[in-house]
C-alpha cells in the first residue's frame, strides 16, 4: 500500500553498488562473466547507475582483477551510467582508456582509515587524488568522491564532523560533482545524519551534490537514508541483496540492500525506476552463485512468497 509522507522527493537516483562494493568483499573472485551478467540483470530491473569495478591493484582487491575485462562487457549498456572507482592516476588511466567517463575516488575523514585504506595520511590521499580528478574532468568524465567513516571509525571511535567536512570540502574544491558520505562499519544515527547534512550545506555543500552510503551493522540504515530524504538527499547508494562490507574495517557489515530500500521508497510514493520483483530475482541468481541466501529482508520475504 503507496501512502505518501509530506516533504519527501518525487523520485530518488539509486547508485547501484553491488558489483564493486559489494563483490569486493568475496573470499573467493568472482567469475568475469558472473559479474557482466549480474551487471546487465541489475540493468534490466531498471538501475541506471550500476558502479562496475574497480581499477585498483590486484594486490590490494584481488577480487576485481578483472576490470579491463569485465568494463568492455557491459559498457555499452543503453542508458546506464557505469562509474569506476580508480585509487590513483595509473588506475584513472586505465580506466579512461576503456572508455570510462564516470570517475570516482575513494577519501578517508579520519587519519587511521586513510593509513589502513590507502597507506597515506588523510592529506597525502588528497594530494593524490587532486591530480586524479583535474585529469578526469579534463577527460569529460563526472567524479564522484566517496568520504569514508563519516560517522564513526573502528580505530578512533566518533569522527567529529568539522572533521568530516573538511574532507568534503577539499574534494569538492578540487572538482569533484558529487560526494557519497559513508557510513563505513554502520554506527550512524538519524540525528547524527541530520547535523552532517546541515553543517555541510552550512559549508557550501549543497544538498543536490551529496549522496548517502550507510551499512546496516546495527540496523539503522534504513532509518538514516530517512533522515537524509527529509534533509532533500535524493541520491541514496545501496548494493542489490545487501552484499558486502569493507576489506580494510572488518566490523563492517553489509551495505544497504537496494530491495530493501525500493520496498520503502516504493510504499512512501517515491519513483525510482526499479522494478522489484526482477531486481530480487537477480539477487536470488547471485545468491545461488555465491552459494549463499542474501541478507536482504525484502529479498528473503519476496522469495519466500513465490515458493
Amino acid at each position: 500500500m503507496v501512502v505518501p509522507a509530506s516533504d519527501l522527493p518525487a523520485r530518488v537516483r539509486i547508485h547501484e553498488v553491488g558489483a564493486r562494493d559489494g563483490l569486493q568483499n568475496e573470499k573467493g573472485a568472482v567469475p568475469t562473466e558472473v559479474k557482466a551478467e549480474f551487471i546487465r540483470r541489475l540493468a534490466e530491473a531498471g538501475l541506471t547507475t550500476i558502479e562496475a569495478t574497480s581499477f585498483v591493484h590486484p594486490k590490494w582487491v584481488p577480487q576485481l582483477a578483472d576490470a579491463e575485462e569485465l568494463f568492455p562487457r557491459v559498457r555499452e549498456l543503453p542508458g546506464v551510467e557505469l562509474p569506476v572507482l580508480v585509487p590513483n592516476q595509473r588506475g584513472l588511466d586505465r580506466a579512461l582508456a576503456l572508455g570510462a567517463d564516470r570517475i570516482a575516488v575513494f577519501a578517508s575523514a579520519t587519519e587511521s582509515f586513510a593509513k589502513a585504506n590507502l597507506n597515506r595520511t588523510v592529506d597525502e590521499s588528497l594530494a593524490v587524488f587532486e591530480p586524479v580528478v583535474r585529469g578526469a574532468k579534463d577527460a569529460g568524465a563526472r567524479v564522484r568522491g566517496y568520504v569514508s567513516m563519516c560517522f564513526g571509525d573502528p580505530w578512533e571511535g566518533a569522527v567529529p564532523l568539522h572533521q568530516v567536512a573538511r574532507v568534503c570540502t577539499a574534494l569538492r574544491d578540487m572538482g569533484c560533482d558529487e560526494l557519497s558520505l559513508g557510513d563505513t562499519i554502520g554506527v550512524a544515527t538519524p540525528g547524527h545524519v541530520q547535523e552532517l547534512l546541515n553543517l555541510l550545506n552550512e559549508e557550501g555543500v549543497p544538498t543536490d551534490e551529496i549522496g548517502v552510503h550507510f551499512h546496516d551493522t546495527y540496523g539503522q540504515a534504513l532509518a538514516n537514508t530517512y533522515a537524509a530524504l527529509e534533509h532533500g538527499v535524493t541520491t541514496v547508494d545501496a548494493s542489490a541483496g545487501g552484499l558486502g562490507g569493507c576489506p580494510y574495517a572488518k566490523s563492517a557489515t553489509g551495505n544497504l540492500a537496494t530491495e530493501d530500500l525500493v520496498w520503502m521508497l516504493h510504499g512512501l510514493g517515491i519513483e525510482t525506476g526499479v522494478d522489484l520483483g526482477r531486481l530480487t530475482a537477480t539477487s536470488v541468481w547471485m545468491a545461488a552463485h555465491l552459494d549463499r541466501p542474501s541478507p536482504s529482508r525484502t529479498v528473503r520475504a519476496l522469495s519466500h512468497k513465490d515458493q
